[in-house]
């Protein structure tokens, strides 16, 4: 005879609450996981590269002296425009190696506030195209793409005009810690000149 009131068996079973819950917790750990595998990929990966830079930089001393133009990027291992340009730069360094010297400055590291200074850096990556010995040919600032940057890279080692010598992009802000005098070298002066 069947009353119809459920039988209570040894094992009760989860309740339709603790199922979702349970659930629940699991998906948010496996996209807590997700999220955090990818990052670590990405910036392990930008990062290295960066850091691969800055280890094979000349030298700004050596750059100065050893008779090459040289392009000196000033960068910071935070600045996303700069993780994005790494991968480009690091293979235009492999092309223009022997012809060309490669000067990485962090902008995090005081030593460099003269040139920081002297360039009026307040974006980065800021780029300096220099002769040999040292004379500024022109600067770009910001994200530049790969074909702009070898064209003026073939221009600077062949002594001709650079193309896209005063070209500016998208920048990672940065303020230098005193204020920079005018120069005619900076591609944010639009040719403008006061005169007394």
């Amino acid at each position: 005879m069947s009353t119809g009131s459920p039988v209570n068996s040894p094992e009760k079973p989860e309740s339709t609450l603790g199922k979702r819950l349970r659930n629940f917790l699991v998906a948010i750990v496996a996209i807590a996981l997700s999220v955090a595998f990818f990052l670590g990929l990405r910036t392990e990966t930008t990062s290295a590269s960066l850091a691969k830079l800055s280890e094979a930089s000349t030298p700004l001393e050596v750059a100065m002296t050893n008779g090459k133009p040289s392009l000196v990027e000033f960068y910071a291992d935070w600045c996303t425009v700069c993780q994005k340009m790494a991968p480009d730069i690091a293979q235009l360094e492999t092309e223009y190696a022997d012809k060309l010297n490669f000067v990485m400055l962090n902008v995090d590291n005081t030593k460099w506030l003269p040139e920081m200074l002297k360039y009026r850096v307040d974006g980065i990556p800021h780029f300096v195209f220099l002769k040999p010995g040292g004379e500024t040919i022109a600067q770009a600032i910001g994200d530049q793409p790969r074909t702009i940057m070898a064209s003026n890279l073939e221009a600077l080692v062949t002594g001709s005009s650079l193309p896209y010598g005063q070209s500016s992009g998208q920048v990672s802000k940065f303020s230098a810690p005193v204020a920079p005098t005018p120069s005619q070298d900076d591609p944010r002066s639009h040719g403008s000149q006061v005169v007394n």
